[in-house]
């Protein structure tokens, strides 16, 4: 690479988060435990200025790195949305990880580099560029998983999630050797003009294909490789949890469009995707919903909710075009909104000394804070798709997509999928409304997470009042990139 195309401006919101992130770790050293507050106030500041940096930028994409890099505006509009989601994970989890001896410079370092990592893999234009940003997520949460050294549920979450992600990885860095065998290129704009020229192996290129698909579905924790999901995300401390189940889906969705929908778009292997992912997204929708009525436990409940909701995000983009990209754009955003919140009220309802993890913690929380029940309400309607919340059109978008491809049966599968989930959903509007309280403990949740979670939670309301912004600024993101 030589100094006369070595354009760094494309890559600067990562450039910064990088430096910050080296100068909070070296800063938090000098730090007492009275004074962690300064990394931790570092650490929100740097994640404000590198979302609002990475949203400057005109209309066309720019490339760095010899083209290994790629700045265009559904990478800007996505790693903006993962940088408030880490920062408001932040703010929610302050109280929760002060109380559990975690609020230590590592854990703030640990999301920067997970952020970093995802950054990364928003903007990868190169097969290398999206292995080396996916390592650097997944080292990030595997430590971020077993960051409570004394807690025997996190270390064991955080060894099957390190064994079975090397699997993952193994598979993923498998399919993409393969494709560079049929291509001879790991660019990703080289390896589609190459597949479009018709001068490739195809067995080698179907088998690659394979692979890969086995290694996305796992980031995704979709089925049949979502074995992992509910044993971390309930093993894990609840403010890593809620890291896990919310940015990183932005990022994986970026991974899935630039490999499947850009390099490996082409109509023959279109088909051949196409089948792998209608599988993976049934399965999905079917085992998340159905699992998760069986669940007692908060998180285990969300985490076969995530399951499923994968599965949602799927059919968007196994519709093939750019109007189910975007639906998928808007879906997976949307519920990150919303995971967000609800991963956030399991927070509020935890104390020093108590973990809300059991569906019963929910009983009669209309008694003991009608306000925060009400937030909750707002965000089980939205993930149960119940008008007029955002999670609503959500599910209208993607469903349009997938009959505006042809698979109106799959549509109307969906749909079916859809109103079995809504059980588990409702299961907790009723918990909190009708059932009396088993505690009657004050939520002491601060003023910043009580204003945090409110606009959180009211923002999904808004948003499905007035749909239209943000379904536009997706759809305008995916037209600009693809």
């Amino acid at each position: 690479m030589s100094p006369a195309n070595l354009d760094l401006a494309p890559a600067a919101p990562e450039i910064f988060v990088l430096a910050m992130a080296c100068a909070i770790l070296v800063i938090d050293l000098f730090l007492s435990d009275a004074r962690r507050h300064v990394s931790y106030v570092l650490t929100i500041l740097t994640l404000v200025a590198a979302a609002l940096w990475a949203l400057h930028g005109g209309p066309e994409p720019r490339r760095a790195f010899n083209g290994m890099f790629v700045d265009d505006p559904m990478a800007r509009v996505l790693k903006a949305f993962v940088c408030f989601t880490v920062a408001a994970m932040l703010v929610y989890a302050r109280g929760y990880v002060r109380a559990r001896e975690m609020f230590r410079g590592e854990f703030f370092v640990l999301s920067l580099f997970a952020t970093l990592g995802m950054m990364v893999m928003v903007s990868a234009s190169h097969f290398l560029t999206l292995y080396l940003g996916l390592e650097l997520l997944s080292l990030s949460l595997y430590s971020m998983v077993a960051v409570q050294r004394d807690s025997g549920p996190a270390i064991e979450a955080a060894m099957k999630y390190f064994v079975l992600g090397a699997l993952a990885s193994g598979m993923l860095l498998y399919g993409f050797s393969m494709i560079y065998g049929a291509t001879g290129s790991l660019q990703i704009a080289e390896v589609a003009a190459r597949i479009a020229g018709g001068h490739v192996s195809s067995t080698l290129l179907t088998f690659g294909l394979v692979f890969v698909v086995a290694g996305l579905a796992f980031k995704l924790g979709a089925v049949p490789f979502h074995m992992w999901v509910p044993d971390v995300y309930q093993g894990a401390p609840t403010a890593v949890t809620l890291l896990i189940g919310s940015a990183p889906k932005l990022a994986a969705f970026a991974f899935v469009l630039r490999v499947l929908a850009t390099a490996l778009g082409a109509h023959a292997l279109l088909t051949q995707w196409q089948q792998m992912l209608i599988l993976l997204a049934v399965l999905s929708m079917g085992i998340g919903n159905v699992s998760a009525i069986a669940q007692t436990s908060i998180k285990r409940m969300l985490a076969y909710s995530t399951i499923s909701h994968m599965g949602f995000m799927l059919l968007g983009i196994l519709s093939g075009t750019l109007n189910g990209y975007g639906s998928a754009m808007f879906y997976v955003v949307v519920y990150v909104l919303t995971a967000a919140g609800a991963f956030a009220m399991v927070m509020v309802l935890s104390r020093r000394g108590f973990e809300a993890d059991d569906l019963d913690d929910l009983k009669g929380l209309n008694q003991r804070d009608p306000w925060l029940a009400f937030l909750l309400l707002l965000l089980m309607f939205s993930l149960a798709g119940i008008p007029p919340t955002v999670g609503f059109y959500a599910k209208l978008a993607v469903l349009q997509a997938v009959i505006g491809a042809g698979f109106v049966w799959l549509a109307v599968v969906a749909v079916a999928f859809a109103l079995i989930g809504a059980f588990y959903y409702l299961r907790v509007i009723k918990l909190m409304y009708f059932d009396d309280p088993q505690d009657q403990t004050p939520l002491l949740a601060t003023g910043d997470v009580r204003a945090l979670i409110s606009v959180n939670a009211l923002l999904v309301l808004a948003l499905g009042l007035l749909p239209g912004g943000l379904m536009d600024l997706c759809q305008r993101a995916i037209q600009g990139s693809l």
